[in-house]
């Protein structure tokens, strides 16, 4: 009988080899999004995304995809007023995702800053994040269903584990503006040179997550440690591709990872990191490789292009860490000034 955090780790891999098979080797645009955006479906928990409500992500995910291409003219004529109407709507949707607990919320504040920034370099660059996104959700139900079926959790009604009890207003609310504070100075640096900053946009949008989820005690060793432990995991696949450079070996490489992290994510294997920690891992890792392979591709100098990268990505957690700090603190004096004014 296997463990449900078994199957868990194997769904995972399964589904995420499955994902680079088809974002790979039928070559479609960004693959390396694809793959991202079917990990993030294929580590939500519960059963895979019934059709139903696959319409309905889908309808929503076009709404903020429309609404995003509607901002690259209000960023390129009255950038102030663009950037502030950026930082209300991540605002709203980091709230909404910690109010409902929806962990594909990333997806969502994915697209809404990818498309922007990518707006303002090329339209192109747009139809292109856009279907790679789209594809990527789609790819991901369609692996996570399969993996599913493979792997499927057993039917205890009786069983069924309490869901935890959901933030409240005021800590949701202090929790989104940390994301929100997180993601929005990159965005901003990513309108100077979109095609530089994309990939340290994506990056960036899992960090705000991640400091939304964890104290001023743990923010360093979360933050700048799973940045640090996904760019060990990218080099170890990368100099194991290069061994024997084909897509069935990216494969099996990027399976391979997705078991060792997955294990210490699904907890089979007990860390003292978070399940947050090694999903902000594999994210890097995805992030690192996707980029690599195209410059390889091209025939530009991969670790050169890798290290500057993994520079940027660890200067993003450093100012994600120091953020979480300054507010933190910020919040503590006035907690104690409201107290001993009140007493």
């Amino acid at each position: 009988m296997i463990a449900p955090a078994d199957k868990a780790v194997l769904r995972l891999a399964v589904g995420l080899g499955l994902a680079v098979l088809i974002a790979y080797g039928l070559a479609l645009s960004l693959p390396y999004i694809v793959c991202l955006m079917a990990m993030v479906v294929l580590c939500k928990p519960g059963p895979p995304i019934p059709p139903a409500k696959a319409v309905v992500i889908a309808l929503l995910f076009a709404g903020l995809l429309v609404m995003g291409v509607l901002m690259v003219p209000l960023l390129e004529n009255y950038a102030l007023a663009g950037v502030l109407l950026t930082g209300v709507i991540l605002y709203a949707l980091f709230f909404f995702g910690i109010r409902t607990g929806n962990p594909l919320t990333m997806i969502l504040v994915v697209a809404f800053t990818l498309i922007p920034v990518a707006g303002v370099a090329d339209q192109a660059l747009v139809t292109a994040i856009s279907v790679a996104l789209a594809v990527g959700i789609a790819v991901g139900s369609l692996v996570g269903g399969f993996s599913h079926a493979f792997f499927p959790d057993a039917q205890e009604p009786a069983a069924k584990a309490a869901k935890p009890p959901r933030p409240s207003r005021e800590t949701a609310s202090w929790i989104a503006l940390r994301g929100t504070l997180v993601v929005l100075p990159v965005f901003v640096l990513a309108l100077t040179d979109p095609s530089f900053y994309l990939a340290a946009i994506m990056k960036t949008v899992s960090l705000g997550q991640q400091a939304g989820s964890t104290d001023t005690r743990s923010a360093g060793r979360e933050l700048l440690g799973s940045t640090l432990m996904g760019a060990g995991m990218a080099l170890v696949v990368w100099f194991g591709l290069s061994l024997w450079p084909n897509l069935w070996m990216l494969m099996l490489w990027i399976m391979a990872a997705a078991l060792w992290a997955g294990a210490r994510l699904f907890r089979v294997k007990a860390t003292t990191f978070s399940p947050s920690f090694w999903n902000n891992a594999l994210i890097t890792m995805l992030i690192l490789l996707g980029p690599a392979i195209e410059d390889s591709a091209s025939g530009k100098g991969v670790l050169a292009a890798s290290a500057v990268r993994v520079c940027l990505f660890v200067g993003v957690a450093l100012y994600a860490w120091a953020t979480v700090w300054l507010l933190e603190r910020w919040r503590a004096s006035r907690s104690e000034a409201l107290f001993f004014h009140h007493s």
